[in-house]
């Protein structure tokens, strides 16, 4: 990857939806040979997909909450993983070491759509207990393997 493979994944991340004409005037080459890296790019796993962000409600405002879940059984629990994969809402799960089993990170389009996800993931066969806490702010926002940088504040 070089500079040029660089500003098209910043100009891609920044806006998904970007023309490959618009995109070329950007990185000063041809429409063509835009279209060319993009391709290799996810060829090679440096683009792994394009995301669509939903507005949870008019405001645009999203309800956000950690779920960390404590299982019966770590060996045996992947009843309840795959039930985690089947709620739209889920966002992030991931298999922890340590005290917890997993943590599942939720984006809902309310704090009653939270609740009844967190009683459904509470009274899932396989669960022992739960800890949720609700997202009050984000701080850091990242794109998976970025190198932005979010202005402080």
């Amino acid at each position: 990857m070089d500079a040029i493979d660089e500003k098209i994944i910043a100009e891609l991340t920044r806006n998904g939806r970007i023309s490959h004409s618009e995109l070329a005037s950007k990185v000063l080459l041809s429409r063509n040979a835009v279209r060319q890296r993009i391709e290799r790019l996810e060829r090679e796993g440096h683009i792994a997909g394009y995301t669509i962000v939903r507005a949870g409600d008019d405001t645009g405002n999203v309800v956000s909450a950690l779920v960390l879940v404590y299982r019966q059984d770590r060996m045996r629990g992947g009843d309840v993983l795959a039930a985690l994969k089947c709620i739209p809402e889920v966002v992030i799960c991931e298999i922890l070491s340590g005290d917890f089993d997993i943590m599942v990170r939720l984006e809902a389009a309310s704090l009653e759509r939270v609740r009844v996800i967190w009683e459904d993931i509470a009274q899932m066969p396989g669960v022992r207990d739960t800890v949720t806490a609700l997202t009050l702010s984000s701080v850091v926002n990242r794109p998976r393997g970025g190198r932005s940088s979010t202005a402080p504040g």
